[in-house]
């Protein structure tokens, strides 16, 4: 397990700590060991000169000298450095999220879906730039620069939601990747079309009845193809 530096600032000094990169990385997410992520029994103002704090000074920017709660506190609430191996690890695992996304919701000109390594060839070709925004944020803009070189679409699905008053706050942030307009209702609820992938559809529906306890009311709208005009005699 790789041992990084987790660091804070507190009133304008440096705490650092030795830490195990997966395990601090758990704890920071509020799940990991704060035991087993720590990998030194000492706080340092400067850890490459191997500078020591003293307790005067834990004690007056966390009100402890306890290890594991200072430690806690630099993971959470400070940066947990990411060795550069990891962050390799980091940015292939979200290349392969987009891909995978792309896979279960793109088709050619044909209707066939895309492999993996057509994708990877057209990615290269784009010159695209990963990021670490969730999969779901990066793809439509990776679309868009896809379709420079292939002839790609998303299979989508319009629907109609209403969210109660009470959870369009949690649910907002939810429908701004697919929303396409929306209305406030009188009684404070929210209404909106939205344009969601095929595939995506299941995930984000799971999701939205998280933050609404299933509350929300959805409606696909079909769009009716206009009918031809009558032929002149």
């Amino acid at each position: 397990m790789a041992q990084v530096t987790a660091r804070i600032k507190i009133k304008g000094k440096n705490f650092e700590i030795v830490v195990n990169l997966e395990e601090a990385l758990k704890v920071k997410a509020g799940k990991g060991d704060i035991i087993a992520a720590v990998g030194s029994p000492n706080v340092y103002h400067d850890l490459q000169a191997a500078k020591t704090v003293p307790s005067a000074d834990l004690m007056e920017a966390f009100g402890t000298t306890d290890l594991y709660e200072i430690a806690k506190k630099i993971i959470t609430s400070g940066e947990v450095q990411k060795n550069q191996e990891f962050r390799d690890a980091e940015k292939e695992a979200k290349i392969k999220q987009v891909i995978t996304l792309i896979i279960k919701n793109a088709v050619d000109q044909n209707g066939r879906p895309y492999t993996e390594e057509r994708l990877k060839r057209a990615i290269g070709e784009v010159h695209y730039s990963f990021d670490n925004r969730p999969a779901e944020q990066q793809m439509p803009h990776l679309l868009e620069k896809l379709k420079e070189v292939i002839p790609i679409r998303i299979e989508t699905k319009k629907i109609r939601l209403i969210i109660p008053a009470q959870y369009t706050g949690q649910a907002y942030g939810l429908l701004k990747e697919f929303k396409e307009n929306e209305e406030w209702l009188a009684n404070g609820s929210l209404q909106a079309v939205i344009n969601i992938p095929a595939g995506m559809q299941i995930d984000f529906y799971d999701k939205l009845n998280h933050v609404t306890h299933g509350a929300v009311q959805s409606e696909e709208i079909i769009e009716k193809e206009n009918s031809p005009s009558p032929k002149k005699k």
